[in-house]
């Protein structure tokens, strides 16, 4: 089968989770002998392992799409002129300055990429439609998420194929911009959503979330849990002296770093685990920076600033390496998610996690069996749990091991490959 998948990516400051999860079902795919073309949209895609995107060119640049929506000059503009605006350079740039839009230059742009040909990126539109026409005739088209299903139409009347959409946080893209556009993104999803062949969500949770939310029918939306790749993963001994609390994801404050900067000192002022450390890493923008600061210099007033480190995007040999060196992992995301992926590789080491009641990470917990669960948006709830489970050492032992034989057995990129590719033939097939 001839696949094509569109992938958004996030540019060089932090791993996008749909982008490993793309990336990761591409390489697999290909590796059991079908044609996958993985086309980059947006910024380059990040990934800590062999990129499947380099092959082919970028489509709707960061840059392009934003000049095309702020000016209508740029509309009209020739190939040549969009063409320097693409730039790795260029582009690595605005990377390291998202989330500092406008919120309502946001909302404007989010609502004209889901009108697709009646917005104001057509240009890159009918580009990428060309492009796929005469290269690359698939025999389905994947979209990994639905703010991109503007384009759908156009590339169902160009190339007659099935167009297919993963779904996964799209929320959490939407939420926070201001009526009257928030309802109206929401209205044109839907009814764009109409025309697609079918979702795939990561989830059974963000299923039923979307199901609601953006009216698609519960029978049109499948599941297949994101997967990983096992390859370096083996279990950790969990260290103990001193034991070591991890955090592994952008670090920002919609994942929840403060509150477990906060639960860690509560902790170390309990006085039960007085050596206690805390690691964190990932990935960030330039508005992430400035919480990191306050964050430091909360610690630092608390005496606390030499048990805790700031490391940057790992190296996938790094990850393990910072895997290895955790005792617990947690991830106290304040928005509900519809995956998260790092549950999933601290398990896969053996390394029990604790978050919040709420989302993914409750049917998550409940089929590995491999943590706790505290309460959502409570730093006291967070802490216990933390605290507890790191004075029962050889029972985080027993909560990841047990997690870690589901996440072998359940959450491999080959299944998700599998899966999707199940979910792809019911269409495809026909």
């Amino acid at each position: 089968m001839k696949i094509v998948h569109i992938v958004p990516g996030a540019g060089n400051t932090f791993y996008c989770e749909n982008c490993l999860r793309d990336n990761g079902r591409a390489r697999i795919l290909r590796q059991m002998g079908h044609d996958v073309i993985a086309i980059p949209m947006y910024l380059p895609i990040l990934t800590d392992e062999a990129n499947q995107t380099t092959d082919t060119p970028l489509f709707f640049g960061g840059i392009n799409v934003y000049l095309q929506q702020k000016f209508s000059i740029f509309r009209k503009t020739p190939r040549w002129l969009d063409k320097l605006f693409d730039s790795p350079k260029l582009l690595g740039m605005v990377a390291d300055k998202s989330g500092m839009t406008d919120p309502v230059e946001l909302a404007e742009m989010t609502l004209s990429m889901l009108k697709g040909e009646e917005g104001n990126q057509v240009k890159e539109l009918e580009r990428l439609v060309a492009w796929l026409a005469k290269e690359e005739k698939p025999d389905v088209v994947h979209l990994s998420n639905a703010l991109l299903i503007g384009i759908a139409r156009r590339i169902k009347q160009e190339l007659n194929v099935p167009v297919f959409c993963s779904l996964q946080d799209e929320d959490i893209w939407i939420d926070p911009i201001p009526e009257p556009y928030q309802q109206t993104i929401w209205d044109t999803l839907s009814e764009r959503a109409a025309e697609l062949d079918g979702f795939i969500s990561v989830s059974e949770y963000f299923k039923n979330f979307m199901s609601q939310r953006a009216r698609i029918p519960a029978e049109r939306i499948h599941v297949v849990y994101n997967g990983l790749n096992m390859e370096g993963y083996v279990e950790s001994e969990l260290p103990t002296n001193p034991p070591v609390i991890g955090f592994l994801e952008r670090q920002c404050r919609e994942k929840g770093l403060g509150e477990l900067v906060k639960a860690f000192i509560e902790i170390r002022k309990r006085g039960r685990l007085k050596d206690l450390k805390l690691k964190i890493m990932g990935g960030k923008t330039a508005e992430d920076k400035r919480l990191i600061n306050e964050l430091q210099e909360i610690l630092k007033g608390e005496n606390l600033s030499n048990d805790v480190e700031f490391l940057p995007n790992p190296s996938r040999e790094e990850k393990m390496e910072f895997l290895k060196s955790i005792t617990v992992m947690s991830v106290p995301a304040v928005h509900q998610e519809a995956f998260g992926l790092y549950i999933i590789e601290a398990l896969a080491m053996g390394v029990p996690v604790v978050v919040p009641k709420h989302g993914a990470f409750s049917e998550l917990l409940s089929i590995t069996g491999g943590g706790f669960l505290c309460e959502p948006n409570s730093i006291e709830s967070l802490a216990d749990s933390i605290e507890s489970l790191l004075l029962e050492p050889e029972h985080a032992v027993e909560l990841g091991r047990r997690g870690r034989k589901i996440v072998t057995d359940r959450f491999t990129v080959e299944k998700m490959a599998i899966g999707f590719l199940n979910v792809l033939e019911t269409v495809v097939d026909k």
